[in-house]
């Protein structure tokens, strides 16, 4: 990412129109909908009215966050069924799915495609070039980014841990060659993620629990968070 552009920012995990109402002022370039199993899941029809919101304040001329599908070995029937209800902008895909599944939801919806990668909190090696173009090399084509985060047993992501930071350059030299983003997430908060960029410089970070208090997305954390990031 070249050194004058700020990373995207995605908030994740939102669940209320309020809540949204209350951050569409900030320069949040995504809003993360959580329809794998969670605490933070929402319903199609929840995330309908989210997206309505957004899309009705667009037609007054307002700037307004693109909205990500976040899911967890969905079937193609599933995400037909959420698509018809809820049309997002992007489908996030945080486990085994395979690079034809990858296309197919590209181009069967005429979304963008985030595809995760599970990061071992407890992983010690910073993998080589070449075993990071083993794993990725067959997505080229299929996705438009890549999402590191920290791997959770139950939901692939979402832990709210951080990894080990020093394997991202790795990640990074291939995501610039293949021509997709590199994002981060897994444990970012206001209190580390200026730390992050500054070190690292992806083009995108994502946060969900470290911008909430007791479980309820927080207006000031979020807001900082935003601030930290963008410096606005």
């Amino acid at each position: 990412m070249p050194a004058d552009t700020m990373p995207t920012v995605k908030i994740c995990g939102l669940q209320s129109v309020e809540v949204l109402k209350s951050v569409i002022h900030l320069p949040i370039d995504h809003i993360g909908l959580v329809f794998a199993p969670s605490k933070r899941q929402v319903k199609p029809d929840k995330a309908a009215e989210l997206i309505s919101y957004l899309r009705n304040e667009a037609d007054h001329g307002i700037s307004v966050p693109l909205t990500v599908g976040v899911f967890v070995n969905p079937s193609q029937e599933q995400l037909k069924e959420i698509m018809e209800v809820a049309p997002l902008d992007i489908v996030q895909l945080h486990s085994q799915e395979t690079p034809e599944f990858c296309k197919w939801v590209r181009e069967q919806f005429d979304v963008q495609v985030f595809k995760s990668v599970s990061i071992s909190k407890s992983e010690n090696k910073i993998p080589s070039s070449s075993e990071v173009a083993a794993q990725l090399d067959p997505y080229i084509g299929s996705v438009d980014a890549v999402l590191l985060d920290t791997f959770d047993p139950v939901y692939g992501g979402g832990s709210g841990k951080t990894f080990a930071w020093d394997c991202i350059p790795v990640y990074q030299e291939w995501a610039r060659k293949a021509g997709v983003k590199l994002l981060v997430a897994g444990g970012l908060q206001p209190d580390n993620v200026d730390q992050l960029v500054e070190a690292y410089r992806p083009d995108g970070v994502d946060v969900s629990s470290g911008v909430e208090t007791d479980g309820v997305k927080d207006i000031a954390k979020i807001t900082a968070f935003v601030e930290r990031v963008t410096g606005k």
